[in-house]
Formats: structure tokens, sequence, C-alpha cells
């Protein structure tokens, strides 16, 4: 009896040892399992609200990373296209709405250009030799054409800067002979541009050039007239922008005119007047260099205006402050004017070629308001060429 008693209790226990819900007998134990429940529930409620919290912030800077991730790609695969695809890419909104060309078509066959003529071009185009020129001159049968005068006017050019380019004291008289066989009428401002051209380049030879110009003025005053006209301009223009190379080379190709009578010695008072007004070391350099070139002819021809001159050097030398190298070019001067400007004749021999009662001598002020006329130096067609081609026939026999 007694065991059968104490059987439940026993089995109460085990069953109570192996349930996993254990009670507490207690009230207390009952409320802190109960708190412990509800604190596990509450915690797992905000884990996971943050979790859903965190979540959309994360996708979001997924989001970004694989967008920067797929533009860098993009961006590299741009890059590694073609151009010709690239620039088919981007299409302006004109030409989105028309349809695509087939890339297999062909591209538009390119315009030929079309083949000048190097005779009518404005430079004269390539070389051609004188007896090709010749001969292409031959090929055409209307005379008053613009290809035949265009050749003729290429031929006169080469012509007139050969002839005056190896002009010298001991060939001038030949060389006159066949600047007179050419139409030098027509081509008036190619010969003093040439001529100009020539004494700028070689100074020492200027005495040349003014017995050239002296021969021709004789037979042709109008061009005398043109070659002194741009002598002119070009000592103003010197003058103007204090370019002493320049007012070197145009006074003393002057003072040679003058030597040879073309132009008038009023002409070289007025410059040696303007160059002594306002001295400089510059100018007064120039003045006497051009002095030394006409000094001798102005002595015989206007004594007082040379007096004049001197006078003004020597208040130069003597009040003015000039370098030490301008006034003993100053004292140079005063020598050679003493010795009778023995090294400096008037006309060097062998180049008074032309008689002064023969000469034209020209008066042209210093201060006139002058047309260089340089539309004579490019060509022009002429209407009338065959009759003016005679008429200097005419005129050369």
């Amino acid at each position: 009896m007694k065991s059968r008693a104490t059987q439940p209790d026993s089995s109460y226990e085990r069953t109570g040892a192996y349930s996993p819900r254990r009670r507490s007998s207690s009230p207390e134990g009952r409320d802190s399992e109960h708190g412990r429940s509800h604190s596990s529930q509450r915690k797992g409620y905000l884990e996971h609200s943050r979790r859903d919290r965190e979540r959309p912030e994360r996708n979001r800077y997924s989001d970004r990373n694989t967008d920067a991730k797929r533009g860098g790609n993009d961006r590299r695969e741009r890059d590694r296209e073609p151009d010709g695809r690239r620039s088919r890419r981007s299409v302006s909104p004109e030409t989105r709405n028309t349809p695509e060309k087939s890339t297999h078509d062909e591209p538009p066959p390119k315009k030929k250009k079309e083949e000048l003529d190097p005779i009518l071009t404005r430079t004269g185009g390539a070389y051609i030799p004188p007896a090709k020129l010749r001969m292409m001159q031959a090929q055409i049968t209307d005379k008053n054409s613009l290809a035949y005068q265009r050749m003729s006017w290429e031929a006169l050019k080469k012509s007139i800067n050969g002839l005056v380019n190896k002009v010298n004291v001991s060939n001038i008289e030949n060389i006159i002979h066949e600047l007179l066989q050419e139409n030098i009428v027509r081509g008036r401002g190619l010969l003093a541009r040439s001529i100009l051209q020539a004494q700028s380049a070689s100074p020492i030879f200027t005495h040349v050039y003014a017995a050239v110009v002296s021969i021709i003025n004789s037979k042709f005053p109008n061009i005398g007239e043109l070659i002194l006209k741009r002598l002119i301009l070009n000592f103003r223009k010197g003058y103007r922008r204090n370019d002493k190379q320049l007012c070197l080379t145009a006074s003393k190709f002057v003072a040679h005119l003058m030597n040879q009578n073309v132009a008038h010695e009023v002409l070289c008072l007025e410059m040696l007047t303007l160059l002594l007004e306002r001295p400089t070391d510059d100018s007064i350099e120039v003045a006497i260099g051009f002095l030394k070139e006409c000094g001798l002819k102005l002595t015989e021809v206007s004594p007082r205006g040379v007096n004049a001159i001197f006078d003004r050097l020597r208040h130069v030398l003597h009040e003015s402050e000039t370098d030490k190298r301008v006034q003993y070019m100053i004292e140079v001067m005063f020598a050679v004017r003493k010795d009778g400007f023995k090294d400096h004749p008037v006309i060097p021999d062998g180049l008074d070629l032309v008689e002064e009662e023969d000469q034209f001598t020209h008066m042209l002020p210093l201060e006139d308001d002058y047309n260089p006329d340089d539309v004579l130096n490019v060509f022009k067609l002429d209407p009338d060429f065959m009759a003016n081609e005679e008429k200097y026939k005419a005129l050369k026999n």
C-alpha cells in the first residue's frame, strides 16, 4: 500500500522534469517569466523594424553604386567604340527622323578641280622658258585675246627684269638698245619698278642706273618723270618712318639723277633743308651722304644754296649736341668741299651718254602730291593691243 501511494508522485516528478514548458510554482516566478517573454518579444519587434528601415537605405546605396559602375562601363565602352559608330549614335534631331542610309552605300564622287592656265593666274604661275612661251604665243591665232596679251606681258616683264639686272658700265649701250626693242611704253611701270628695286638692292651701282634713266628720259620723258615721282614718295615715306636706309638709297638716286640733268637742283636743296631743319644723328648722316654725291653739281649751278647748307652744318657742329661720330662726319664733309669733291665727280667716266641740250629736266617740288601709278605694275587687258604694238614699232624704228 505504501508503494502504490508513492508512484503518482514519482511520475509527476518525472513528467515535470522532462516537460519543455516548466511552470514555476511561485507567483513571483510567474511574473518574472511573463516580463522576460514580453521583453524578448519587444526586442524582436525593434530588431525587425530597424532591419526594415535599413533595407531601403542599403538598397538606395547599392543602386547608386550599381548605377555608377554601369555608367563607368558605358563610358569605357563608348571610348572603345570607333569614331564612326559614336558619330552615328549622336544624331541631330533633324536627321533623327530621316531613315538611315545603309553603310554599304558608296560615297559621292569628288568633283575635280578645274585646271587653271598658269599664264592666266594672278602671279604668273610656274616658270615657263622663253622659247616655250614664244611657241605658245605662236599657236594663238587671236592676237587680241586675253591669253595672248597675258603671255606677252609675262615675256615683257621677264625681259625687262633680266636686262636691268645685268647692266653695268661696259654694256650699258647694248642694254639700252635691247631695252628699246621691248615695248617700254606699255611696260613703263615694270621698268620703273625694276630699276628702283635693283638700285635699292645695289646702291653702289646707282650711277649706272641713273645713266640708264637719263638715256630713257631723253627719249620718253614720262618714264623718267614716273621714276622721279616714285623716288620722291620713297624719300618722304622713309623720312616719316625714320627709315634711314630708305632715305639713303632714295636720296642717293635723286642726287645722281640731278647730276644727269633729269631732276632739278631745287629738289635737292629742298631735301637737304628738310634733313637739317630738325637735325638728328640719322638725318645729318643722310644729308652728308646726299651732299657728297651732288655737292659738286650744286656748287656749279647754285653756289648760294650750297653755302647756306654748309653754314647750317657748321651751326650744327658747334651748337647742337651730336654724337662724336656725326661731328667727325661733318668735319670730313668740310674737308671734301675744300678738296673740290675730287673723289665725287658729277658724272663718272663712260656714263656721260646724253647731250645736255637733249635732256629733259623735271621740275618736281618735294611737297607736292604725286600719284605713283602702281596700277601700271600689273597686267591689264588692252582692247587696242595690236594697234598699240604697231605704233610702238613705228616709234622704235
